[in-house]
């Protein structure tokens, strides 16, 4: 088994040499053959190893077994390894941590074994950048696998799902995906090594159990090797879904940032088949949300209407308090409580500084007879002794250079400037005057002449 395992990672290149590996140890079965197995394989591979448990205070008494059995296996089977040439590998270090799980379940309003997930993750990655670890092992196995590829098919997953656990993803690795259970028990009792056993795995109760205990059973009897092959089929729909995910991010990168949200051009969107216009969207929104957050094929085909339809406007509520507003050719993906307010101010002349949800800076510097821009302008010096910045005022007007004078409202209606952000749009009064305005460009009375002396004004979204 370790030559599989080993095989295995540096063939899906899990552990580069050099690399800190944290392995993740709850003390059950797997847990325990993985931290012996990368014990084994570290010289070998040439990497540094520690370990974390995490105690979810679930099962009381038991979950305190479980806490302390780690650090005595730790302590007596991971010491300190003399090499053939006299030197030594240092035993491994034992990173704890637990948390209320059932508490935070209840503030959260999430299932336990979901919240259990998320702080047994956090705790992990936290303890990975304290420890300088650039890696997380976990032990899920080639059993795991098969269970969560059948668990996704009964809710109705997409390809996505279907290709179960990836073998390395965002930092984490699984090194054992190929090993069975049966193999796992098989080398820890030719090794006499010891593990604990969570009474909770017993339980039907559970979902995956259920699948564990009376599906897989069945489906084994009916296709022996039916848990072997449907790995390898998994693995045939994970390099599918790698080259739509690739394509999808060429669509996503697209997208730039816009008042605490994201603006992507809903027409390109549109026009992309449908694999790869909803990655995109699952892409966005894990940019958002700082993470890969569950995002329901029922929200992303909403999403693809929205920028399918007809109508230059509409507006979608999405989880995790994100609006989706259509406006015009734009798709805007915003927090719900809506963009940063614009706050009145001077700006410096000059100078830099950030107003709602916009960077404004502005430089000195002679007007050589560039293009006036909507987002990037010039004005002149001699007109201009101080500029405030302000939100839009009912019958601002502005007369841009070459066009006619109209008010600024009905400027950004013509240009199709977003409704959310006509409101949040800066204006740069000059002692009562509107200069400019951001999206718009400058006033033809207080825009520079080639040769002037000029402020340089650029205008750029923060990022979220």
């Amino acid at each position: 088994m370790l030559k599989t395992v080993e095989t295995f990672i540096r063939e899906q290149d899990l552990i580069p040499p050099g690399s800190t590996v944290l392995c993740a140890v709850s003390g059950g079965a797997d847990s325990i053959c993985l931290l012996h197995v990368l014990y084994t394989l570290r010289f070998r591979i040439g990497f540094r190893l520690i370990a974390a448990h995490y105690n979810h205070r679930l099962r009381g008494a038991e979950s305190d077994r479980d806490e302390k059995f780690v650090a005595q296996f730790v302590s007596l089977c991971c010491g300190a390894t003399r090499l053939a040439d006299g030197s030594t590998l240092p035993s491994i270090s034992l990173y704890t941590g637990s948390g209320d799980v059932a508490g935070q379940a209840r503030l959260r309003g999430t299932g336990i074994e979901e919240t259990a997930r998320d702080m047994r993750y956090d705790f992990l990655r936290q303890t990975a950048r304290e420890a300088g670890a650039d890696r997380i092992a976990t032990a899920h196995t080639a059993n795991d696998n098969v269970e969560t590829i059948l668990f996704h098919l009964a809710r109705g997953s997409g390809l996505r799902g279907l290709g179960g656990i990836p073998p390395k993803r965002q930092g984490i690795i699984r090194p054992m995906l190929t090993i069975t259970r049966q193999q796992v028990e098989d080398y820890l009792f030719r090794r006499s090594l010891p593990h604990m056993e969570d009474s909770s795995n017993s339980s039907d109760e559970y979902t995956r159990n259920r699948i564990r205990h009376q599906v897989l059973p069945v489906l084994e009897d009916i296709a022996p090797g039916f848990a072997a092959r449907l790995a390898d089929t998994a693995a045939l729909l994970r390099a599918d879904e790698a080259v739509l995910t690739a394509k999808a991010q060429e669509l996503a990168d697209h997208a730039a940032p816009w008042g605490g949200g994201l603006s992507i051009d809903s027409g390109a969107v549109a026009r992309a088949p449908d694999p790869i216009a909803s990655r995109a969207l699952r892409l966005l929104l894990g940019r958002l949300w700082g993470g890969d957050r569950n995002c329901s094929a029922v929200h992303l085909s909403a999403l693809l209407r929205l920028c399918r339809s007809e109508a230059p406007s509409g507006e979608l509520h999405l989880p995790h308090q994100t609006n989706a507003r259509r406006a015009y050719d734009r798709l805007l993906l915003v927090p719900r409580l809506g963009p940063i307010p614009l706050t009145e101010g001077p700006l410096p002349l000059p100078g830099e500084l950030d107003c709602g949800p916009w960077h404004i800076t502005c430089g000195e510097e002679v007007y050589q007879g560039q293009r006036q821009g909507s987002w990037e302008f010039w004005l002149d010096r001699a007109s201009v002794p101080a500029l405030l910045l302000r939100g839009r005022r009912t019958g601002d007007r502005l007369t841009p250079p070459g066009r006619l004078g109209k008010t600024v409202k009905k400027w950004m209606i013509e240009e199709k400037l977003p409704r959310v952000q006509r409101e949040v749009l800066p204006v740069f009064d000059c002692q009562g005057r509107t200069a400019a305005v951001a999206g718009l460009g400058p006033d033809r009375v207080f825009a520079a002449r080639e040769g002037q002396g000029s402020w340089h004004i650029v205008i750029s979204s923060v990022e979220a």
